[in-house]
């Protein structure tokens, strides 16, 4: 029988007692109710420690080409030419002193002191010119526009990319991301299925969401969750209020939309009630991270890690994310320096706290960021361009290691589409393998978790994409 769409909506609303068609309606994108009806369990995944990934998204466009920045003497020039006031003082490098060298000398930005030790003590690497990329890509298949992703230079579509791993779909046909992906193979690795094996404390993120495991979204602020108005009131209006909502949760359901929309909202709840407890119940750490948004962020998820046996945990992927990168005027030089040290100070207190929790070796984190910045000024800041550097942390990390091909900082280099916008060497889709078969996942479930990676990397070497991984 034919029906439609309206009539469908409105049979479905149909019985749920004091529910409005309209909040069943967002309901079913919100809460991911056809996945909740549908949800499967497939043969678990034997692993005997507890893994974490923790994303660090550098929202807006990183101008990485100055948080690793070559010191020798001609690449130094060459860079200081192109960069012109954007430029960090040669002298005010902190000097670095790769395991791999490649001829060149090395130093970060004069405000990550920490990010330098954790680099010296082997326990933190760069990998260099990581971008969205279908294939590998050159000079002349740019100017032919052959298989080039969408949107470069855009911040919607390759942070989509960055996330999802899709580099020529648009934003519609990408729903997930590729740790949702990896999280539907390996969510049974948990015991406990309550609370979601990926967690963000910053905003919904796509590339947490599956097909059947969705994102878990949590506050940096006192146990995580926000409970219910009045939870814990023992008043006669909120006791009754309570039990008038659940009554209506209880109901026996026919239709299926129904039943998942109560389901969902009593989950929710129950869920929410379980995280709350979990995080109340954890040893204080003693570890001081600092009073900002991304080492409050950092906290929460330290905490979270610290509740990982009371919530079931084996496997868990988080999110956090520092805004302001996209510094396109005003004081760019300034800002990026503020941001530099936030993000230093706050990867150095979250490896103390690993360490502080005997984890150093089973969490690893990485930064992502929409793109890297042009090597030319605008006068103030940088504008949008494509490849990037990132850093990847953790007592497993391959570390005192730049991995990848640091690219020459000069205009019209065989890199170079453009005002010092730089061609990735180094493809999203390595970097996220790399950490894919660390955190469990088998070489056969790279094709499902990152379907490109054929283009790059052949599952099926026995070899590691780039390295920089202990596994």
């Amino acid at each position: 029988m034919k029906k439609s769409r309206r009539k469908f909506i409105k049979q479905a609303a149909h019985g749920c007692t004091g529910m409005s068609m309209a909040t069943l309606y967002s309901s079913i994108s919100s809460l991911g109710l056809i996945k909740a009806a549908a949800r499967f369990n497939r043969n678990p995944y034997v692993q005997n420690q507890y893994k974490a990934l923790v994303c660090i998204n550098l929202e807006g466009g990183n101008d990485s080409f100055n948080m690793l920045v070559p010191r020798s003497n001609d690449a130094y020039n060459e860079y200081a030419e192109v960069r012109n006031s954007a430029a960090i003082p040669q002298a005010d490098l902190l000097a670095i002193n790769p395991l791999n060298p490649d001829g060149k000398d090395y130093g970060v930005h004069p405000n990550m002191a920490g990010v330098q030790t954790l680099f010296e003590d082997e326990n933190l690497a760069f990998v260099a010119n990581v971008g969205t990329l279908f294939e590998r890509t050159s000079l002349a298949s740019w100017n032919a526009q052959v298989n080039v992703p969408r949107g470069i230079f855009s911040h919607v579509d390759q942070s989509r990319i960055w996330q999802t791993g899709l580099a020529l779909e648009s934003a519609n046909e990408s729903i997930t991301g590729w740790a949702g992906r990896m999280a539907d193979i390996l969510h049974t690795n948990n015991s406990g299925q309550n609370i979601s094996m990926n967690i963000t404390t910053h905003r919904t993120q796509k590339i947490l969401q599956g097909n059947i495991v969705a994102p878990f979204k949590i506050s940096d602020t006192g146990t995580g969750v926000t409970l219910l108005t009045g939870a814990s009131n023992t008043s006669f209006y909120e006791t009754n209020k309570r039990q008038t909502i659940d009554n209506l949760m209880e109901q026996t359901y026919q239709n299926v939309l129904q039943k998942a929309y109560a389901n969902s909202i009593t989950n929710a709840k129950g869920n929410s009630f379980e995280f709350d407890a979990a995080i109340a119940g954890i040893t204080p750490i003693n570890t001081v991270f600092p009073n900002t948004s991304l080492g409050q962020q950092l906290q929460m998820v330290a905490r979270t890690i610290a509740a990982r046996d009371t919530l079931g945990a084996a496997n868990q992927v988080f999110v956090v994310g520092q805004g302001g990168h996209d510094i396109h005027s005003n004081s760019g030089n300034a800002d990026h320096y503020n941001l530099m040290e936030d993000l230093s100070e706050a990867l150095t207190a979250f490896y103390a706290c690993l360490e502080e929790l005997g984890l150093e070796n089973d969490v690893t984190s990485f930064t992502i960021s929409d793109f890297g910045r042009k090597l030319t000024s605008n006068g103030n800041g940088t504008d949008h361009a494509w490849g990037g550097i990132q850093l990847v942390m953790g007592g497993a990390v391959n570390g005192k290691r730049i991995y990848g091909q640091y690219p020459d900082l000069y205009l019209d280099n065989q890199l170079d589409v453009g005002g010092g916008r730089l061609i990735p060497t180094t493809a999203v889709d390595e970097f996220v393998a790399e950490l894919a078969l660390w955190f469990g996942a088998s070489s056969s479930d790279l094709n499902q978790i990152i379907p490109n990676i054929n283009n790059f990397y052949d599952p099926a070497s026995g070899g590691a994409p780039l390295g920089f991984m202990n596994t």
